[in-house]
């Protein structure tokens, strides 16, 4: 049983920032944004503004965005190409490697190194940086654990959406939008609530833009979790893996570049036990679609991926991002097709969002109230009264992927996001470190290009070389 409540309360969400997005690994940007040495762009974490840049060695950093003087925003750009920044306050200027380069008039208004020693300083880097598949993670504390054990086994899951050739993903966006709904409602609906699709999509369903007629279809998928994250299923007709993959749209090209990375239980998943993926939420606030509507006249369906990140504004307001995501290798017509298919159901204007957005806001709006806080909401599809589940998980080799899953309706998903925040919540966050010039934040956070999670950290030496 839920307090209503918790969808809008600054108390709680004062907590959330000390707690919560304070340590936990939160997704930022994907490699492909920033494909070129200087190449970067700007995203925040809450309060914190964050310059996500590719360095002229093709490292990735997350530089905070604040200039070591006088506290100026020093990139307003959000999105560009750079081998260097300058605040616009003082001109002090910056590598984009985080290092200080330049600073007007350093001897007379310094004295010159005696003064401010001026090598070795950089800008605060992101406390940690760690990526997976090229999707980019921060984590504010710098004792947080590795990012592949935090994911732990929705990997499983997070191959499906972000590793589909060898080429990785290449991805459009983000669009950006805000909605003045709860951020925590967004992340819960993705990750396993198909009991909406009957009601709140019914008309975009039987108007015929998928192959199932009737949205109730979804209660023959399972919902899974596994660790950090789960979602939801369709159930596919009859047939072998290549046959089931055509069903949905992937042309026989894709099938073979796939069939190369995905591992015998990813595609067992899908050939043996006829569930294919659909939308997930990593928690605490990223989220994916893949579906497959029709975008052309005709039968034949397309399918497209869309990355999503719930970023919070306050108790009652969030800011979307959506990003596309493709198959690097993909042919140009498939990909001009699936974005179609993609700003069609989940863009800014899309016939899912649309619906959903209604409901998210109405029920933020409704748990401002002071009824609110006497009302427990009813969270507890899927279990009897005695707290056993309606219906038994499914045995290893009826689905092949790791955590637990069930066939039909139910809000153990939904619970498992639940329980996670509230054990963020019920725990002190560490105290804050204090960065100090020449000491705390005398070093850079790089990350290496890679296909895996990888993690490193450099500092740089009074020479201003790197050393590792």
């Amino acid at each position: 049983m839920i307090p209503a409540h918790i969808y809008n309360d600054a108390g709680l969400f004062e907590l959330e920032k000390q707690r919560l997005f304070s340590r936990a690994w939160l997704f930022v940007a994907h490699e492909s944004e920033i494909p070129q040495d200087g190449d970067y762009v700007v995203r925040r974490v809450l309060n914190d503004s964050f310059i996500i840049s590719r360095d002229s060695n093709g490292e990735v950093r997350a530089l905070f965005n604040m200039c070591l003087h006088r506290g100026m925003q020093i990139c307003r750009a959000e999105i560009g190409n750079a081998s260097n920044f300058r605040c616009p306050y003082h001109g002090w200027s910056y590598r984009n490697d985080g290092r200080i380069i330049g600073l007007p008039f350093h001897k007379e208004a310094y004295g010159g190194e005696d003064g401010f020693k001026k090598r070795g300083q950089t800008l605060l880097p992101a406390p940690n940086l760690a990526s997976y598949n090229g999707l980019i993670f921060i984590s504010m504390d710098p004792d947080a654990e590795p990012l592949e054990d935090f994911l732990g086994d929705f990997k499983f899951y997070l191959d499906y959406y972000t590793k589909q050739s060898h080429q990785g993903l290449e991805v459009r966006g983000p669009q950006r939008w805000r909605i003045k709904a709860n951020w925590k409602i967004g992340a819960e609906n993705f990750a396993g609530d198909m009991y909406h699709t009957p009601q709140t999509h019914a008309s975009v369903v039987e108007i015929g833009l998928f192959r199932e007629p009737k949205a109730q279809k979804r209660k023959e998928g399972a919902t899974y979790w596994a660790d950090r994250g789960g979602g939801t299923t369709y159930k596919l007709p009859p047939g072998t893996f290549e046959e089931r993959m055509r069903y949905v749209g992937y042309p026989d090209d894709m099938i073979d570049r796939i069939k190369a990375v995905w591992t015998t239980q990813q595609q067992q998943l899908v050939g043996e036990d006829g569930f294919m993926i659909s939308a997930a939420s990593c928690f605490p606030n990223m989220s994916f679609v893949h579906n497959w509507p029709k975008v052309e006249d005709g039968d034949d369906v397309l399918p497209f991926i869309s990355i999503r990140m719930w970023q919070p504004i306050s108790e009652n307001e969030t800011e979307v991002y959506s990003w596309f995501a493709v198959d690097a290798a993909a042919s140009q017509e498939y990909k001009q097709k699936s974005y179609k298919a993609y700003l069609m159901c989940f863009g800014s204007t899309g016939m899912f969002e649309q619906d959903d957005v209604e409901n998210w806001v109405s029920l933020t709006n409704t748990a401002a109230g002071s009824m609110a806080r006497r009302l427990l909401l009813n969270g507890r599809m899927g279990l009897l009264s005695d707290d056993s589940a309606v219906v038994e998980a499914l045995p290893a080799d009826r689905f092949h992927g790791p955590g637990y899953a069930r066939v039909g309706y139910n809000e153990h998903n939904q619970r498992e996001l639940l329980k996670l925040w509230a054990d963020y919540l019920e725990r002190p966050a560490p105290a804050a470190a204090t960065a100090v010039l020449g000491t705390v934040n005398d070093g850079i956070t790089p990350l290496r290009q890679t296909n895996g999670s990888q993690a490193m950290s450099s500092r740089v030496d009074e020479k201003g070389a790197t050393q590792r």
